[in-house]
This record gives C-alpha cells, structure tokens and sequence, in this order.
C-alpha cells in the first residue's frame, strides 16, 4: 500500500477534529465513484444495472479525481457496473494512482481474463471481487491463489442474502486457507428489487462466530454490525459518486442529486445550508436499509472500532 504525503493525513487528522466539533460528520473520508453502471451481470439483488445513467468522458473522470483529491476524502473505491467494461481504465487506474487518496476497486471478475490485471494492479492498493451466488462465480474460489498474484491487496466481497446467510461459513473457510480476506456485507433491500436482506440479529451472530473461528480474515467491522442493529446507524461519512458526477447526498437511498462533482468545489458544498439539512434529514431517516457504506465507515471514528476493523490487516 502507497504512502500518501504528510499533509494528507495532517488535513484528514484537522477534518476528523472538526467532524467531533460539529458532533456531526461535515467531511466524509470514504468515497465510491461509479465509473459506470454497465454490467455483464443482473444480479437480483442489485439495481445498478438497470439504470440508465451515462458514463463520463476519460478527461471528465480525471476531473472527479481531482476534485475528491481536494477534498477530505482518503479512501477511494472504483466501482460499477464492472469498471472492467470501460477501456480506458487503464489510463483512469494511472492517473488514480497518482492522487493523495488509498485506491479500492471492485470487480465482479468475469472479465477478469480479458483484461491485463497484473498492469492494472501496478495502480490499485486494494483489489475487491464479489464472488457469491448472486454474481453467478463461485467457481472462482479456485482461483484465489491465482487472484493474488496481481499485485495488490484481495480482498473478497460477499453480498450475504437471507437464503445464503448458512452457506457463508463455507466460502469464508476456504479463504482463510489461502491467507487473503473477505469483507462481507447483507444484501440491502433496493428499489426495484425484490427483499433479500436477511435478518440484521441473525447476520450479526454469524458474522462474529465466523470472525472468533477465522481470526483476522473478515474486515466487516463489528461496529457495522452494531449500527444494523440499532434505530439509527447510518452516517454522511461516506458518499457515492455517480457514473455521470452526480452525488445523492445525504445517501443513495433518500437522497437528491444535491451536486455534481465536475462543478465546483465538493469542499464549499459541504459547508452550505443545502448540504446541512441534507445531514439533518439523514438522522430522521428509520428507513434502516442496512446499506454497507452509510453504515459502516463512522467506526473509524473510534479508536477501538479502528483496531477491530485494520486488525485483519495488522495482524496478518
């Protein structure tokens, strides 16, 4: 994983503090930008797919990465859709690379061998596959040794359903014995899908048996798992960015597409009154969608809730 320069970490340090302040989260820290909502897959659980949204121009998309390298943000995911659609990820990847933020991308993996991913992990500190009966690929729980030789960090992403939650000790035992990691999340209810969330009580049990029996394998934080489980769980310390720039904010699930990322400052929007009540309307939210992002980036804000959630890359 790259080193990001000083002043990076001083202004995240300087944003966390005014974040405490504010006793509300003003500067989220994590990103994903959907570089495009085109899919080889229709997974059922998933909506993505069936939106319409266009991709932005290459020099568009540098433009975002600029802007989110301005901003307070730290880690950024790529994500679709399959980003391995587009063809100029290369170019994208390189030009990430180069920002004063971590780098996530995800992928479902069915392009995964008509592409050139050795070079592409040159770029990517953390490398995502979803594999799991909804992506259609658990033959690709074979390939784990061979994923790993691309270079950076694997980690597998699960998408756990209420009829898939018994068959996950399986899948998180096979990567235990290859030495990589698993982040594993419900499959939130979305719009236009049908209801596969599973029970929050349920999947926070079997998440924390499977994290005692596989010490230091599932980076799911603990935290996430308690926050499922309250009234209110969900922060604006994490955001989406859209294929074509647009940010539903205070969330993808209640939000409005309040801002465009090839506009302007990110930075002065959170300061304005719009973005202010946006925050204020997401803690009346009781909708509890379970959604991963919204509701497990705040940990971070705990020292303890750090150390759970880097422990399976601390102590590896």
């Amino acid at each position: 994983m790259k080193k990001l320069p000083l002043g990076k970490y001083l202004k995240t340090t300087k944003y966390a503090f005014s974040n405490y302040l504010a006793r509300e989260n003003i500067y989220p820290f994590y990103a994903s930008f959907k570089v495009t909502h085109k899919c080889s897959l229709k997974c059922s659980f998933c909506n993505v797919w069936m939106e319409k949204t266009p991709d932005l121009s290459k020099e568009n998309v540098f433009k975002i990465l600029d802007n989110i390298s301005n901003s307070s943000i730290v880690v950024l995911s790529l994500e679709g859709g399959d980003p391995l659609v587009r063809k100029d990820l290369g170019e994208i990847l390189q030009y990430a690379h180069k920002k004063p933020f971590y780098l996530f991308f995800t992928t479902n993996g069915h392009l995964i061998d008509k592409r050139p991913m050795e070079e592409y992990g040159k770029h990517i500190d953390y490398l995502h596959i979803s594999i799991d009966e909804g992506h259609e690929n658990l033959d690709f729980f074979n390939r784990l040794e061979e994923f790993q030789s691309f270079g950076p960090e694997i980690c597998i992403q699960m998408v756990v359903t209420k009829d898939t939650l018994s068959a996950l000790e399986e899948k998180v035992k096979r990567i235990y014995e290859v030495g990589a990691r698993t982040v594993v999340m419900p499959a939130c209810h979305l719009e236009g899908t049908d209801d596969y969330y599973p029970d929050p009580g349920k999947f926070r049990e079997e998440i924390i048996r499977l994290k005692k029996k596989y010490p230091n394998i599932i980076t799911t934080p603990k935290g996430f798992l308690d926050n499922i489980n309250k009234p209110h769980g969900c922060s604006t310390s994490s955001i989406i960015v859209d294929s074509d720039g647009g940010l539903f904010y205070p969330c993808r699930t209640i939000g409005q597409r309040l801002y465009n990322f090839t506009e302007g400052s990110f930075m002065d929007f959170l300061k304005t009154d719009t973005a202010k009540q946006a925050r204020q309307d997401m803690k009346k939210c009781e909708q509890r969608c379970g959604w991963y992002q919204y509701f497990a980036t705040d940990v971070f804000a705990s020292p303890i809730s750090i150390v759970s959630s880097l422990s399976p890359y601390l102590f590896k």
